[in-house]
This record gives structure tokens, sequence and C-alpha cells, in this order.
């Protein structure tokens, strides 16, 4: 039965994938003259990932608050990873932002295309030049005033343990004198679990934190920086624990 569960979200994926694409070129081609920052195109790229949660057979994906009229401007956004679905969740906030991913991702038939064609960014991390050449294009995309979301721990988690944090997203907000949002994600390691092929049940929540101001900073904050974030996503994560663990029981009371 797993096994004809997981085909079906594959079925599931897919279909949106193809139907997300087309919707990403119609969208590009209809606003570019008036939207060379590709920001509508990139909003319906989100939504087309929120669509592939919310019609999931097995997912099931939210924010853990209201977040009003918040809308980052010059903003490096930073999130534990846990799965591939991390992107799907993060994607239910309500603004656009330029994804640092890896490049091998761009090479995914119709996910990947539409990530080349909003103006996410690839990195190589394995080649220091490819790695600076990606951080130089996320400054651009700051300098625009479009928001930057990067995965500091660099790749998906194994366990539920968050990974040491690498320096590149923390020197790019103190350079570009952007502030750093924090953001965390709980729930979706159940929904993919890395090297796992089988999508399974799982309650994804997404929280956001305050946005730290990096003005006054430099190279020598790089490590203060990054522990105050790492501090900060470690206690958003623990509060989505807590909401987990009380919807649960609330759900356990009524029933």
């Amino acid at each position: 039965m797993r096994t004809l569960i997981a085909l079906l979200c594959w079925f599931q994926l897919l279909v949106v994938a193809i139907l997300g694409f087309v919707a990403v070129v119609l969208v590009l081609i209809l606003t570019w003259p008036l939207d060379r920052r590709r920001i509508w195109a990139g909003r319906t790229l989100r939504l087309v990932a929120v669509t592939a949660a919310k019609t999931s057979p097995v997912w099931r994906f939210r924010l853990a608050s209201d977040l009003g009229k918040y809308r980052p401007g010059k903003t490096v956004c930073v999130s534990n990873h846990c799965s591939q679905t991390d992107i799907s969740l993060i994607s239910h906030v309500p603004w656009e932002m330029k994804w640092l991913a890896k490049r091998s991702l761009f090479k995914m038939p119709f996910v990947g295309w539409c990530m080349w064609l909003v103006g996410d960014v690839g990195i190589n991390r394995a080649s220091p030049r490819a790695a600076k050449a990606a951080l130089d294009e996320c400054k651009g995309w700051l300098e625009k005033n479009v928001p930057v979301m990067i995965f500091p721990e660099g790749t998906r988690a194994e366990t539920s343990d968050l990974l040491p944090f690498k320096d590149g997203a923390f020197r790019l907000a103190i350079e570009t004198g952007a502030d750093v949002l924090p953001m965390a994600v709980h729930g979706t390691h159940e929904a993919w679990a890395k090297h796992g092929w089988k999508p399974g049940p799982a309650q994804g929540l997404l929280a956001v934190g305050d946005p730290i101001s990096t003005k006054g900073m430099s190279h020598a904050d790089v490590d203060q920086l990054k522990s105050l974030v790492r501090e900060r996503i470690l206690g958003l994560r623990a509060s989505l624990a807590l909401s987990a663990v009380s919807a649960v029981s609330a759900h356990k009371v009524v029933a």
C-alpha cells in the first residue's frame, strides 16, 4: 500500500510540475516588459510549489502564524533544511524571493527549468569560484531589493539535528547590508527523508522569526551573526515542535 500511495504522489507531483511550467512560462511572457525582476513569474512558481503540497494525498503544510503585512526587501532569508519538501512549505510565505540551490536541481524537467526562468541561483559548492559567482548573483538580487533564500546548512540533514552553518549567507548579508530573516521548518523530514523515494504522511509547519539587522557589522562579526541566527532558528524549531505536540494532544481529546 505504501508503494501504491508513493506512486500516486509521484503522478500528482508530475501533473502539478507540468501545469506549473506552462503557467510560469505564460506569466513570464505576459509580464516581462513590466517586470524585469521576474517577481510575478517567481510568485507563480512558488504558488505551484504550494499547490504541490495542498493537492498531495499525504502532506499537510501550513504557516504557524499569520505574517500580516510584513514583506522583506533587502533580506537574506535562512532556514533549517530537513527535506526536499521544505521548498513547498517555505513557499507558503506571501512574498517572492530568489532561491540559492544546488546546480543539479536546475536540470530537473519542468521544476528546474522554472527555477532558471524565474531567476533562482544555481551553486556548485565543489568549486570556490563557482560558489563565489553564485553569491555575487545573489548580491545582484539584493541590490534590486529582492530577498534571497539560502539554507545555511548547505544540504539536508539526515536526522532532525541541525548541521553546522556555512558562512556564505552571513557574509553575503554583511557585505550588502541586508537583514537576516531566521525561519524554521518542522515535520518535513517525515514527508520525504533524504535518499528516500517514497513520500510519507507529514504535518509540516513553518515559523518566521524577527529580522536581524547587519548594520554596522563587518566580516569579523560573521561568527557572532551565525551563532545568533542559529540560536533563533533552534528556538523557532522548538516552538514548532511544541505546537505539533499540542495539536496532536488536542486531536486525541476531541476524538
